[in-house]
C-alpha cells in the first residue's frame, strides 16, 4: 500500500473527528427543559392570533349587516330558490321559498368540505354533491352523508314586496 492511500488514523477508532470537550451534553432533564422553552416560545407567540380568532368566533353570533335585497317576492314562486350573495361578494348563500309567507336562507357552502349546496325542489331537499351530504331545508341540518354541522343561517326579512337577508346566525347563542 502506498503512502498516499493509507488511513490517517486508526481504523478501530470511528470518533477521530468528534471533539468531545465541545461537545454539550443533553440529558432528560435538559430536553424536557428545550421542549418545554419551545412550547412556551409557541404558545406565547400565538396568544395574538388566538384572541383575534375569539373575538371573531364570539361577534358571528349574531353579526348585523347591511339590508341587502335578495329578489322580489314576485319573482320567487313557492318551491323555488333563488341564489344570492351574502354578507359579502364572495359569500354565496342560497333562499327558499317553502310556503306563501315562509322563507329560508343558509350560506350555501357544504359544513363538510365546502362544496356548493343546491336546494332539489323535486326531492324536497338541499343536496351536497360532493360526498352527497343531505341538509333539513327547515333547518339547515345535516341529515345523511359526512356533515356534522348545520348550514349558517341567514335571517330573511319581507318589506314592500322585497326580500332582504339582514343578519347570518351562526352559532346558537
Amino acid at each position: 500500500m502506498s503512502d498516499n492511500n493509507k488511513i490517517p488514523f486508526n481504523e478501530d477508532n470511528y470518533t477521530h473527528n468528534i471533539e468531545r470537550n465541545n461537545e454539550r451534553r443533553l440529558d432528560r432533564r435538559g430536553f424536557m427543559k428545550t421542549l418545554v422553552g419551545a412550547a412556551g416560545v409557541f404558545a406565547v407567540s400565538s396568544l395574538p392570533w388566538g384572541a383575534v380568532a375569539a373575538k371573531e368566533l364570539m361577534d358571528l353570533g349574531d353579526k348585523e349587516y347591511p339590508l341587502k335585497k335578495i329578489t322580489d317576492v314576485s319573482n320567487l314562486p313557492i318551491g323555488d330558490a333563488v341564489e344570492f350573495k351574502f354578507p359579502s361578494e364572495h359569500d354565496d348563500a342560497i333562499l327558499i321559498r317553502l310556503a306563501e309567507n315562509k322563507y329560508v336562507a343558509y350560506q350555501n357552502a357544504c359544513t363538510h368540505l365546502r362544496c356548493p349546496v343546491f336546494w332539489v325542489k323535486e326531492e324536497g331537499e338541499m343536496i351536497c354533491p360532493c360526498h352527497h351530504g343531505k341538509f333539513d331545508v327547515e333547518t339547515g341540518a345535516p341529515t345523511a352523508g359526512p356533515p356534522r354541522r348545520p348550514l349558517p343561517e341567514i335571517k330573511v326579512k319581507v318589506e314592500n314586496g322585497a326580500i332582504y337577508a339582514e343578519r347570518v346566525k351562526r352559532y346558537e347563542t
